[in-house]
């Protein structure tokens, strides 16, 4: 399909490659954020979306219009010739198709699923490649062992190409150290070659010893220090094509943005069920990595105010392992209450949510709706408080849809 389209894959700004399990998203954020404030100009592609389809494709700065959206994916179609094709690589093909044609300094990629067969891997000569922290997830498409799926990742590895790698679970490493061997293709590793550790108010990232000093990110949560470290070292390594300073890097993490990335809600329909001096947060984190993350900001929250209490709603979806991700909260919030996702066949029952939790150590009950889960906290009481809805990105768009 690419070919009949004209290849637009090798006529593309330069590439920045992103796989892993979690932290892909954010990741792409910090460097937007980060070459934008050094005046470049990046083209952006991630999925899924959460509220409107747009999101996925960033053209120079600014979401792609509806117009441009429906005229490439028109053509795409036209060329396509009714053959069999998936959503994903027709969105692909026609994201390629107007990244090739719109000037840009950069487009950051980010793979869909996996790596190796993923669509977007036919960019044959990115600039970097970048893998995230890898952890058990789609194990019906790649495996069942963190060693199968970390040579999945590995597969947008390329000859010579640089390879920036993110925290990793020490045999995740090996099997893409031993690839990046494979190809030639020169390793950054976090924790061996830069570093990261916050001291007050600032972030410390130390690579070749020096210390580059940084305020903290603006996303809220321990793992994402650890992802602003990942796209500072990403930033660093591509000053030679895409300048840029200490300077921009801080202003790139000050003035991040990345919903549903323990995202406060701070105003609409929902916000306002709530009593003053509570808060409403919202994260779309889904897996056993993403529920330590998340919870660990929870056990963060429950030290710094213990006088307020934090009460979990939940909606996950059938292809995840909602056990595992409730694990690590047991103990930690005040209420558990589960939902089923509106409008998403692949949503695990609000009932089923609450058994697996109660499997992980959480008494939960399931609710009709966010909003009837809210309704059932605010009448609990209580003078402060703060709401959680967590463990889908399909909930999280839901919401922020509902929420205005």
């Amino acid at each position: 399909m690419l070919e009949r389209l004209g290849n637009p894959q090798r006529s593309l700004p330069p590439v920045i490659h992103v796989a892993g399990t979690n932290g892909k998203g954010s990741t792409i954020a910090y460097l937007r954020a980060i070459l934008e404030a050094a005046g470049h100009r990046a083209h952006v592609y991630t999925s899924p979306h959460l509220v409107r389809f747009n999101e996925r494709i960033r053209l120079a700065g600014d979401l792609i219009d509806d117009a441009t959206l429906a005229a490439v994916l028109e053509e795409c179609e036209a060329v396509n010739g009714g053959e069999p094709i998936t959503l994903f690589e027709i969105t692909t093909a026609a994201a390629f198709l107007v990244f090739s044609r719109v000037p840009a300094d950069v487009l950051l990629l980010e793979v869909g699923l996996g790596g190796r067969f993923d669509t977007t891997n036919v960019v044959e000569r990115p600039l970097a490649t970048v893998i995230t922290p890898v952890s058990i997830d789609h194990v019906g498409f790649l495996g069942d062992t963190i060693e199968k799926i970390a040579f999945e990742k590995a597969g947008i590895i390329k000859p010579g190409v640089p390879l920036i790698v993110g925290p990793q679970d020490p045999r995740a490493l090996q099997v893409i150290a031993d690839r990046a061997a494979e190809l030639a293709a020169p390793m950054t590793v976090f924790g061996r070659d830069y570093t990261v550790r916050r001291e007050g108010d600032d972030l410390v990232v130390e690579a070749g010893g020096e210390a580059e000093v940084l305020p903290l990110p603006s996303l809220p949560g321990d793992h994402q220090i650890d992802n602003a470290a990942v796209a500072v070292a990403v930033a660093r390594l591509v000053t030679g094509s895409l300048s840029n300073s200490t300077v921009d890097r801080a202003t790139g993490l000050r003035t991040v943005a990345w919903p549903a990335r323990m995202q406060q809600l701070t105003r609409g329909p929902l916000v306002e069920m709530l009593p003053d001096g509570w808060s409403l947060w919202l994260d779309g984190g889904h897996n056993a990595d993403a529920g330590r993350a998340v919870s660990a900001q929870v056990a963060a929250w429950r030290r710094e105010r213990p006088e307020e209490p934090v009460h979990l709603i939940v909606g996950m979806l059938n292809t995840k392992a909602a056990d595992d991700y409730l694990r690590p909260f047991a103990g930690l919030p005040e209420s558990v209450s589960t939902v089923t996702i509106p409008g998403e066949t692949a949503s695990l029952s609000a009932e089923a949510v609450a058994a697996m939790a109660g499997t992980a150590g959480l008494a939960a009950a399931a609710r009709e709706s966010v909003a009837e889960a809210l309704a059932g906290i605010v009448a609990g009481g209580g003078e402060r408080g703060r709401v959680l809805i967590a463990g889908s990105l399909y909930l999280a768009g839901r919401v922020l849809a509902e929420n205005g």
